[in-house]
């Protein structure tokens, strides 16, 4: 009997960790990989504007998800358990199929974006070697140990980690926005760099670019499937879920 309930213990948790899973899942490779894709394409207003359109449909999409949270008594299972005792089992069966596919087609982007960071590697084994080292080569291992891992050690790992990999967002975060040292905005000013360029350009190619990066700002739902390992589900999902995209 102890032992169990220092088991049931252990795997409790408060609105931190929904907090930071949603918050490390918004903040994810779109944010670092594709935003200076998208300045370029349609301008810095231009961006602006769909950091704007992506928080009109995000923001009511937490709300909505904490007033289900907040209805009924959450248990394991994340979005399909409220889903489906909230608007019944074939709805929720339906939604939850789908659920289930972006999961598994988020985890390939997510493996492609791990990739694409090293690219820097693979050019320097082109240009020094002539050796054509396919994406695999670093995908495909760091896949198998992940999961060889949580295998082992169960998702408790994950959740360990979580708070270094928000350490590191933060730090990335920090230098996203402080960029290359590169002298004043005078400077630049003075260098040929106007204040024009960073108007709304290429409207033309705006809904393309808005569907390139509108990933960056889905992940809300991601502190929701911490239901079954959560003290109070009815209060943690409806503040970290809001808090996370919020900010």
């Amino acid at each position: 009997m102890p032992k169990n309930k220092t088991t049931n213990s252990t795997i409790k948790f408060g609105t931190g960790p929904v907090f930071f899973t949603t918050l490390s899942t918004i903040l994810g490779a779109i944010l670092f990989l594709r935003f200076g894709y998208a300045v370029h394409h349609v301008g810095f207003l231009g961006v602006l504007f769909i950091i704007l359109l992506g928080h009109i449909v995000t923001i009511p999409t937490a709300l909505a998800i904490s007033e289900l949270a907040t209805n009924k008594r959450v248990e394991g299972g994340g979005m399909y358990y409220i889903i489906s005792r909230s608007f019944g089992m074939n709805i929720g069966a339906t939604v939850g199929l789908v659920l289930y596919l972006s999961q598994a087609i988020s985890i390939a982007f997510y493996v492609i974006a791990f990739t694409e960071a090293f690219s820097f590697f693979f050019d320097f084994l082109y240009n020094k070697w002539g050796i054509i080292l396919p994406r695999q080569a670093i995908s495909v291992p760091v896949m198998l140990g992940l999961s060889a891992l949580f295998i082992r050690k169960g998702a408790n790992v994950g959740m360990k980690a979580l708070y270094a990999v928000v350490f590191i967002l933060t730090v990335s975060l920090i230098l996203f926005f402080v960029g290359t040292p590169t002298g004043s905005a005078f400077e630049l000013l003075h260098q040929g760099e106007s204040l024009g360029n960073m108007g709304f350009k290429n409207f033309d190619k705006f809904f393309l670019v808005f569907a390139i990066t509108f990933p960056a700002f889905t992940g809300m739902a991601a502190g929701v499937g911490l239901s079954g390992d959560l003290k109070n589900p009815g209060k943690s999902i409806p503040i970290g879920t809001i808090s996370a995209t919020l900010a």
